[in-house]
C-alpha cells in the first residue's frame, strides 16, 4: 500500500447522545464515550485507527462545548502533539462541524472525516480503501466509503455506485434516505447499492468549493466563525453568534446529494454505526446460538439475543430475539426487530416526567 505524499489529517466529529442506545448511552455518557467491545470507548477506537504518525496528522477532533472536558479526558495519553480540540458553542449538524475544519488549514490538506461512534472490526479494509479514494480527492473529488451491506438494513442510508471515477474509485449516482424493508431487499439484491457510512475524503479546498456552489448558507456564518476564533488551553472556540446563525444541515443534504463530483470506494471493514441494539447485535461477536452477551449476564436455553449488564446480574432464561440491558439504574427490555423504537420510550420517559436530566432529553440523537 503506497503512502501518500502528506500525512491525511483526520477529522473526528464527536456530537450526539445516541437515544436509541438508552439506557447505555444518554447525555452524562453520549455515545462516541461508551465502551462497545473491550476497554476502549468508540471515540478512542476511532483515534486509534488513525493513528500511524506516517500516513495521518494531528487530528481535529469537534465536539460540543458542553463535553470539551469528557473528551479532553478521553485523549488523555492517545492523542498525539497537535491534536486541535474544536468545541462547538451550539449542535449545527456535520455539515457546519466539518466546514470549520476546512476552514482551519491548508486548502490542499487531505480531510479524512470520521464519526467517532461508529464501529470498524477491520480497519486494515478501511486504511486500504482511503488509500485507493486518495486520488480521486487530490482531484478534487469528494470521497465517500461505502460498507457492502450483508442485510436489508432499514435503519441506515444507501448510495448506488456508478460509471469509474479516478483511482479505483466508482461515481455515486444516488442517495437514499432510510428505506422500508421492501426497498432495502431490492438495494441488497441489485448489488450496485452499498451502506453510506458516513465517512468522507477530499481536500479542504474541494470541500469549501462544493459548499460555497451548494450550501453558501452555512459557509458564509462558518467563514465569520472561523475568523473570529478563539483559541485556549482547553481548546479552539468558534465565534459562538455568526455560528449559531449556520442552519442545522447533515453533510450529505448539504453537498453529498447535491454535487456531480462525488464518488465512492466498496470496503469491507466490518462496520456498523452502533445506532441501535439491533445494529450492535448483529456487529457483536456471539456464541453458539447467535447471543451477545457482555457483563455479568447468564443465557439458558436462549437465542439470537442481546444481553449486557453494567451492574446487577442478568440471567434470561428461555428468550428469543430479545434485547435486555441493565445498566446501574435503568433497564431496557425490547424485542429485537423493534429496538429502533427505543427512541419512542425515551419520549414517553420525558412526556411522564420519569427521565431526570441529565439521563436524557428530547430531540437527541
Amino acid at each position: 500500500m503506497e503512502t501518500p505524499a502528506a500525512p491525511i489529517t483526520p477529522v473526528i466529529l464527536c456530537g450526539g447522545a445516541g437515544t436509541r442506545l438508552w439506557p447505555l448511552s444518554r447525555l452524562d455518557r453520549p455515545k462516541p464515550f461508551v465502551s462497545i467491545e473491550g476497554d476502549e470507548s468508540l471515540l478512542q477506537a476511532t483515534l486509534s485507527r488513525v493513528a500511524d504518525p506516517v500516513r495521518f496528522a494531528a487530528p481535529i477532533v469537534i465536539a460540543a462545548d458542553e463535553y470539551g472536558p469528557a473528551v479532553e479526558a478521553q485523549l488523555a495519553g492517545r492523542a498525539p502533539a497537535g491534536t486541535r480540540l474544536v468545541l462547538e458553542p451550539v449542535a449545527r449538524g456535520t455539515a457546519a462541524a466539518i466546514t470549520l475544519a476546512a476552514l482551519l488549514g491548508d486548502p490542499d490538506a487531505l480531510l479524512l472525516v470520521l464519526p467517532s461512534d461508529h464501529v470498524v472490526k477491520a480497519p486494515t479494509e478501511l486504511l486500504r480503501a482511503v488509500a485507493v479514494g486518495t486520488e480521486a480527492a487530490r482531484e478534487g473529488w469528494l470521497v465517500t466509503f461505502g460498507a457492502r451491506p450483508d442485510r436489508a438494513e432499514t435503519g441506515y442510508g444507501y448510495l448506488r455506485q456508478g460509471e469509474a471515477a479516478p483511482g479505483g474509485t466508482r461515481r455515486v449516482e444516488r442517495f437514499v434516505e432510510k428505506p422500508d424493508a421492501e426497498a432495502a431487499a431490492g438495494f441488497v439484491a441489485d448489488g450496485a447499492y452499498l451502506w453510506n457510512c458516513g465517512i468522507f475524503l477530499f481536500t479542504a479546498g474541494a470541500l469549501i468549493e462544493e459548499m460555497r456552489k451548494h450550501a453558501p448558507y452555512i459557509l458564509a456564518p462558518c467563514e465569520e466563525a472561523v475568523a473570529g476564533i478563539v483559541t485556549g488551553p482547553d481548546g479552539i472556540r468558534p465565534s459562538p453568534g455568526p455560528f449559531a446563525r449556520a442552519p442545522a444541515q447533515s453533510i450529505d443534504h448539504a453537498v453529498m446529494e447535491r454535487s456531480d463530483r462525488v464518488a465512492t470506494v466498496p470496503v469491507d471493514m466490518g462496520w456498523s454505526d452502533a445506532g441501535s441494539w439491533e445494529a450492535l447485535h448483529a456487529a457483536a461477536a456471539k456464541d453458539s446460538r447467535g447471543n451477545a452477551l457482555d457483563g455479568d449476564v447468564v443465557a439458558i436455553d436462549s437465542d439470537n439475543s442481546l444481553i449486557r449488564s453494567e451492574g446487577p446480574l442478568v440471567v434470561g432464561v428461555g428468550i428469543r430475539d430479545m434485547v435486555v440491558v441493565a445498566t446501574e439504574r435503568s433497564v431496557l427490555i425490547v424485542p429485537r426487530g423493534e429496538s429502533q423504537r427505543v427512541k419512542e420510550a425515551v419520549e414517553a420517559l420525558i412526556r411522564r416526567g420519569h427521565a431526570p436530566p441529565p439521563e436524557l432529553k428530547e430531540g437527541e440523537e
